[in-house]
């Protein structure tokens, strides 16, 4: 369904299977509290930067600006890295290779514990069958370019459909090395959606922090602030009170990555059932690699990494 294009498939955590949440967060919002100490700057400004300068619209500009490069990255600087994904079916751990072709991974770990003898016996079956079928490889991983389309749409449409504002105190996430610019964001009523995906940007609110040396965003949180449907609700609909959390990381150079995503939804699809999509997952280790990779090549490096089994 349409929905799980956006909540299912966050696989790579720097480019095509961008997470929905993410940007649509990125794009809306006012803040959530966080439940962790914070040092909070003197109001009127950051450390260095001089917020007076430029309205707040200006940093989101900017930031959209480079998450449309990351969304473009066709792998020229490919990543190995571990992904914890945390549902309510499982707690699994992969070891993960981008490639231009697509990500990866090999399952290393279900519970925090290694993986079995058994389990390791069948993901090396499933890794050498990609092998033997570069074509049906290729198509899993076409639905990658739909996910970039909408990921481009909605960083495109941000400036013009929220209402920007610096964040009064500008507080501070613990251990940055450079200071931040927080931004509030909430929907422009205004604003009229020009195609349904672009619904997404009329119903949540929250908070970015942008790093001000590299104008990325670094973190955000957004709540749904009203009901967000897709075709008139008959395709979705997102029920207020859902939340989103989203980080991202440098990876290594001017390499960034997504490395952390909680969200918590409650989301109704088709005019079925209504559920609760609770989900987390976390990208570390991070290994730029030195030169790019096919997906046969990522496939016979995880096939020769050795792993602990219990």
């Amino acid at each position: 369904m349409m929905l799980q294009n956006f909540t299912g498939s966050w696989r790579r955590p720097v480019s095509k299977a961008v997470y929905f949440a993410a940007w649509t967060a990125v794009s809306a919002a006012t803040m959530l509290t966080i439940a962790h100490d914070r040092r909070v700057l003197a109001a009127g400004g950051v450390d260095g930067v001089d917020l007076s300068a430029n309205p707040p619209v200006a940093w989101v500009e900017s930031a959209a600006a480079n998450e449309e490069r990351i969304i473009h990255d066709d792998g020229s600087f490919p990543l190995r890295y571990r992904m914890h994904k945390v549902d309510t079916r499982n707690d699994t751990t992969r070891d993960t290779i981008e490639t231009r072709q697509g990500a990866v991974a090999r399952l290393v770990e279900r519970n925090g514990q290694p993986i079995t003898a058994a389990e390791d016996a069948l993901e090396r079956e499933r890794l050498n069958a990609m092998l033997a079928s570069p074509s049906d490889f290729i198509k899993h991983h076409k639905r990658d370019d739909a996910a970039r389309n909408y990921s481009l749409t909605l960083v495109r449409k941000l400036p013009h459909a929220m209402l920007f504002s610096y964040t009064p105190g500008q507080p501070q996430l613990p251990g940055a090395s450079t200071p931040a610019v927080v931004i509030d964001f909430k929907p422009d009523p205004a604003f009229r959606p020009a195609a349904m995906i672009e619904n997404v940007l009329t119903g949540l609110e929250g908070r970015a922090w942008i790093d001000s040396k590299s104008r990325r965003v670094t973190r955000l949180e957004a709540h749904v602030l009203r009901p967000v449907d897709f075709g008139w609700g008959v395709v979705a609909r997102v029920y207020p009170g859902g939340t989103v959390e989203f980080e991202q990381a440098n990876a290594g150079g001017d390499r960034w990555a997504y490395s952390h995503l909680r969200s918590n939804l409650t989301v109704r699809e088709m005019m079925l059932k209504t559920v609760q999509q609770k989900s987390q997952m976390d990208a570390s280790s991070f290994q730029l690699l030195p030169a790019p990779v096919t997906y046969q090549e990522a496939v016979h490096i995880l096939l020769a990494t050795p792993i602990p089994l219990r």
